[in-house]
């Protein structure tokens, strides 16, 4: 039965407006009637009466398909409710009342009608008979075959009782004891079939890499006589692809009762899908009654591709070993809860895609638009049965592993089956997956444990613990790793995680936990936006896919294109050493293009970038696994440049990453960029060093600093008639330091006035010039000394060093921005500055609390510490300022975040005392296992002086101006 024109043309049109770049839906089905919507963005009325909470006790109207909560009905509850003492979960239970027309044509046809996903226990009633036994299981497809119960010619009354807490008490410790929000209600699509009386129920489809094809069909009435056939286009182009015998079908007579009927052939020719080439192609099955007559015809689209499992190897995907970078995803939306949408799953799918991931992982099966979307753009799935850490019975966990792999079965993304996640797991489950997926037979896992040959060690420490991958002789593949709860994990140390795993020939990749912050409207709070405090803010990406700093640092360091360390010096001759990483792609597939960046400073205008040049990079022709040379011609005054900027593209013209390097250090920068004055360093009259018992002063024609003569702190800062409130530094971090004003002085020299502190401790001096045009210098020596000068009877600095450098005060109310020249845009960790890159940036002040400030989410965020930096101007309607670096390796660090309210514990490593530091060394931040447990970027730094060493400088000027 197809579809009306007027359904047909709105679903067309619902769904043209995500048929974009190749990726799309299935949809829309011609063999589908919806009597819903088909998502969050395409919804219908129907009636609804709710028992409990919200809109309670009166017949109202609801869209559908949504979880009930979300249209204001009913009670909000997260899974983790039994760890609040005398808490229960919300227990209401919503009755649905829809009308449908069935036309007299459809007599001599079955009426199938057909759920998604509704949650929980739902009972159908069709013109007030039951349609069948009650359905148990929230995340799974069924259906009613209700033939008998409908009235042809006439309007039919669906209703539809749903009882969000299960009666059966292994369905709600699977399903409703879990890290994720509860609802209830219909959430996925409701529809109708018409079907023939004798029709395809059920097909199982096998596409191998070789073009090996094979089909088995259950068929539902006796079809003896009947004939099978499947025919196999080009997707694009409807192009029939020919069996090796150069034949357009596969055809096979029925010639017996039996409910399964089997067709095998062998095609030509066939392309075959990867991860990298996601090839598909439409097979059309179609029943031919004894005359000839074709009287169903199911199309899905398919990929060649062979999956296999290896003991002590690996997963291999057509005879390429496969290493997944993955994530592991909700299904979930702002709006809607676990109602999501065809353009969503788009949207999320292109995103992971940005992040150079390959594969996605979820607690229970995704919205079959979603598994569509990883189909076209070549991201395998690991498909789960739910059970959050605990199982089904076997009761009902039988018949939800066969509803959920019947739907599932034939998408060529999935290459392993999940049962149940960290302990949710019923034994006597497993084989049932072989049974349902007779053709393929699958791997089977168990998410964290240690089964079936694949060790899936859940958030494994550096070196994973003994006898798991060091030294251990299993394949190895965590299904979670890198928790990204608020600003943690995610990017953070990934590279050394994936470095040293990449050591074991037996490593399979891994799924960092978690896509995105699981956030819902709370329609009982006036439309904020909750993540249960620190439960379910554990993403990359924000509640409406905010990409948070993360983001940048895993797509980076799963780049397929890794470049190895270069520094551009004078000898650079525009070749660098890169490695593929792709799995199946030559880097002769691909491009790179440079820029040569100019970054002007404030000294000379607003501080402006500008390219002076661009090209292409030629790439090496290397392929998967190899290192090569990449080339480009260095322009005419490359070294008048400040950066180089580099960006890979695959073969689709996708961006895959960008990099960049500084042509001159922060040292060399400075000098050069100073060399060229602007007037308003144009030399005015000398500058002026005095003391007094209480303070030290030097002054200019325009700024004037005051120091405390008694601990040599900066007490005052003026400009002209306007005071600067940047004061109360330099203070030690990660060091002891004290005054010594009986040997510092002052002196005036024809460069300016001079003020040298000197300390015993951690820093040996601080001189601080003044020009006479105004410009504040501060070159500090810290560490040069192994005693510290004397004077302390313990060290004067930390064993482990966190942080390091000098800290001031500046009031954050007085700051309205920043703009400045380092990495960015985004702040960073010790363990996580991949992703970022240098260039000008600039943001507003913001106060955002990564993964709490809902409701005014800006990214970046704005404090914490940001990496290299050359100078910076804080931004100020009445006190700004511009601070420049003559030391290379500058961490700026500009106000301490807040910590999220609804943590447990602090998220964050302790950032320096005061609100402006200037530093050598910064902390990791941690993922999830405790930073002794990362990798060697994420460990602390440590000191050792020696005799005769330098010491570090932190060398700085300032222009309060």
């Amino acid at each position: 039965m197809r579809l009306t024109k007027e359904e047909y043309e709105r679903l067309e049109k619902h769904y043209n407006q995500i048929h974009k770049h190749g990726v799309y839906a299935q949809a829309p089905h011609p063999e589908r009637i919806y009597l819903s919507g088909t998502g969050i963005d395409d919804t219908k009325t129907w009636e609804f009466f709710c028992t409990k909470g919200q809109n309670s006790g009166k017949w109202k109207k609801i869209e559908v398909p949504c979880n009930w909560e979300l249209q204001g009905f009913g009670e909000y509850t997260y899974g983790r409710w039994y760890k609040v003492p005398g808490e229960k979960p919300s227990d209401e239970i919503g009755t649905y009342r829809h009308k449908f027309e069935a036309p007299k044509h459809w007599k001599d046809k079955r009426i199938k009608i057909y759920f998604d996903g509704v949650m929980t226990d739902v009972e159908v009633l069709i013109n007030g008979q039951s349609a069948g036994a009650i359905h148990q299981g929230g995340f799974y497809r069924f259906s009613y075959d209700i033939t008998e119960l409908i009235e042809f010619g006439k309007r039919n009354t669906l209703e539809v009782k749903i009882a969000k807490e299960s009666s059966n008490k292994s369905i709600n410790a699977a399903e409703r004891k879990a890290d994720w929000w509860l609802f209830g209600g219909i959430y996925r699509p409701v529809w109708l079939e018409v079907v023939p009386k004798i029709n395809m129920r059920h097909f199982i489809l096998d596409a191998r890499h070789d073009g090996t094809f094979s089909a088995a069909v259950e068929m539902e009435g006796d079809a003896q006589g009947y004939e099978l056939s499947v025919a196999i286009r080009e997707l694009n182009d409807g192009k029939e692809i020919l069996t090796k015998d150069n034949q357009p079908l596969l055809t096979h007579r029925i010639t017996n009762s039996d409910s399964e009927q089997q067709l095998k052939g062998v095609y030509k020719s066939v392309k075959p899908w990867n991860t990298e080439n996601p090839q598909l192609y439409l097979a059309s099955l179609t029943l031919k009654d004894p005359s000839g007559k074709a009287i169903q015809t199911r199309e899905t689209r398919i990929g060649f591709r062979t999956v296999e499992f290896f003991p002590q190897d690996g997963i291999y995907l057509n005879g390429v070993k496969l290493v997944v970078k993955g994530i592991n995803r909700h299904s979930f939306s702002v709006d809607g809860g676990r109602t999501t949408s065809a353009a969503m799953s788009r949207h999320d799918a292109l995103l992971i895609k940005e992040m150079n991931m390959n594969a996605v992982r979820s607690h229970y099966p995704p919205d079959e638009h979603f598994l569509d979307m990883c189909d076209s753009l070549g991201i395998v799935y690991m498909d789960e049965l739910a059970g959050w850490q605990n199982g089904y019975d076997s009761k009902v966990g039988p018949g939800l592993v066969k509803e959920m792999i019947e739907r599932d079965v034939n998408h060529p993304c999935i290459i392993i089956w999940s049962n149940g996640n960290e302990g949710g797991w019923n034994y006597a489950l497993d084989s049932l997956f072989a049974k349902y997926d007779k053709l393929q037979k699958r791997h089977v896992v168990h998410p964290w444990a240690d089964f079936n040959e694949l060790d899936t060690h859940h958030y494994p420490a550096y070196l994973t613990g003994v006898a798991r991958l060091t030294n251990g002789y299993k394949v190895f593949m965590p299904t979670e790793f890198m928790h990204a709860m608020y600003d943690q994990g995610g990017g953070a140390g990934l590279r050394d995680f994936w470095n040293r795993w990449l050591t074991n020939p037996m490593f399979a990749g891994g799924f960092i936990w978690v896509y995105c912050d699981e956030a819902p409207k709370r329609t009982d709070k006036g439309g904020i936006l909750d993540s249960d405090k620190s439960n379910a803010p554990d993403g990359i990406v924000g509640p409406r896919r905010e990409k948070e700093g993360s983001f940048y640092a895993i797509r980076a360091q799963w780049s397929p294109i890794q470049l190895k360390p270069l520094l551009i010096t004078t000898h650079f001759n525009g070749s660098f050493l890169l490695t593929n990483e792709y799995t199946y792609t030559s880097l002769s597939q691909c491009r790179m293009i440079y820029k040569v960046l100019s970054c002007s400073t404030p000294l000379q205008d607003k501080g402006e970038t500008t390219i002076l040049a661009e090209g292409e990079v030629r790439l090496p022709a290397i392929s998967p696994g190899e290192t090569g040379t990449a080339r480009f011609i260095v322009p005419e005054g490359f070294h008048n440049g400040d950066v180089l900027h580099l960006e890979a593209f695959d073969k689709e013209g996708k961006s895959i990453c960008e990099w960049s390097y500084p042509i001159h250090l922060a040292k060399q920068y400075f000098e050069q960029k100073l060399s060229q004055p602007p007037m308003s360093l144009n030399l005015t009259e000398q500058a002026t060093a005095t003391q007094t018992t209480d303070e030290v002063i030097l002054n200019s024609t325009s700024v004037c600093v005051t120091f405390d003569a008694t601990t040599g702190l900066l007490r005052r800062v003026k400009a002209g008639d306007k005071e600067i409130p940047f004061k109360n530094g330099p203070r030690p971090i990660g060091m002891k330091m004290q005054y010594q004003p009986s040997s510092s002085y002052i002196r005036t020299a024809e460069d300016g006035a001079i003020f040298c502190a000197k300390y015993r401790g951690g820093a040996d001096s601080i001189v601080w010039k003044l020009t006479g045009n105004g410009l504040l210098y501060m070159d500090a020596i810290l560490l040069n000394r192994a005693s510290g000068g004397g004077g302390f009877d313990d060290a004067f600095m930390d064993t482990q060093v966190y942080n390091l450098g000098l800290t001031f005060s500046y009031p954050e109310q007085a700051c309205t921005g920043m703009r400045w020249m380092g990495r960015g845009p985004y702040r960073v960790w010790k363990n996580r500055i991949a992703g970022t890159t240098y260039g000008i940036w600039q943001k507003e002040y913001n106060n955002t609390i990564t993964g709490e400030s809902y409701e005014n989410l800006v990214y970046p965020e704005f404090k914490g510490y940001h990496a290299n930096m050359y100078w910076a101007t804080l931004e100020s309607d009445t006190a700004p300022f511009t601070v420049y670096s003559r030391s290379d390796g500058i961490f700026y660090h500009i106000f301490t975040p807040e910590e999220p309210a609804g943590r447990v514990k602090d998220t964050m490593p302790k950032f320096p005392e005061g609100d402006i530091s200037f530093l050598l060394d910064i902390p990791a931040i941690c993922s999830f296992k405790p930073i002794e447990q990362q990798g060697p970027n994420s460990q602390p730094g440590n000191i050792r002086i020696k005799s005769g060493d330098e010491g570090l400088h932190l060398n700085l000027m300032f222009d309060f101006r």
